[in-house]
């Protein structure tokens, strides 16, 4: 009986863990016989609101949530040009700009989101954070990782995505 049940287990859970696309982070288990996959036919126009600060995979959980998304996407496929990914980071996330030297000042460490950031702007991410959200917390431009924009306001990125097509993500 456990013998079965152990085969059972292997063939239903056997998929291994991908990251095809942003290579080492927003993992998935992907399979070809579950329902609503990604669609051919369709446009990938999606807006993420990052506010956390919590980490999934030792990464903001919002950037890891955009890396698991494109993976999805990915593995079936779909192909960039198809794929529009905007992001406003805000509130408690807003740390997450921080470049390498500004966060080891801050915290001692480099910043582990870092690379993650890199990969997701080289795939074609637009990354914002809240200039209200920096000025508050006292983070100046030169402090800002380069491949993340001020915008006015993270309130300002979800309205005008929104308003042209984008899906919200949280």
């Amino acid at each position: 009986m456990i013998i079965i049940f152990v085969l059972f287990s292997s063939l239903v859970y056997g998929q291994e863990w991908v990251t095809p696309i942003i290579e080492g982070y927003g993992k998935i288990k992907y399979s070809k016989n579950i329902a609503v996959q990604p669609d051919h036919n369709l446009e990938y126009k999606i807006v993420y609101k990052i506010t956390t600060s919590e980490t999934r995979e030792g990464i903001n959980k919002g950037l890891n949530g955009i890396a698991h998304a494109i993976n999805m996407l990915g593995c079936k496929n779909i192909l960039k040009d198809d794929v529009k990914i905007v992001a406003t980071i805000q509130g408690p996330a807003t740390y997450i700009v921080l470049t390498d030297e500004a966060h080891k000042k801050k915290y001692g460490k480099k910043n582990p989101n870092t690379e993650v950031i890199d990969l997701l702007t080289q795939y074609g991410v637009k990354l914002f954070v809240c200039s209200q959200a920096t000025a508050y917390k006292k983070i100046g431009v030169s402090e800002i990782n380069q491949n993340i924009t001020e915008a006015l306001s993270g309130s300002s990125v979800l309205l005008n995505y929104q308003l042209n097509g984008y899906a919200l993500m949280q």
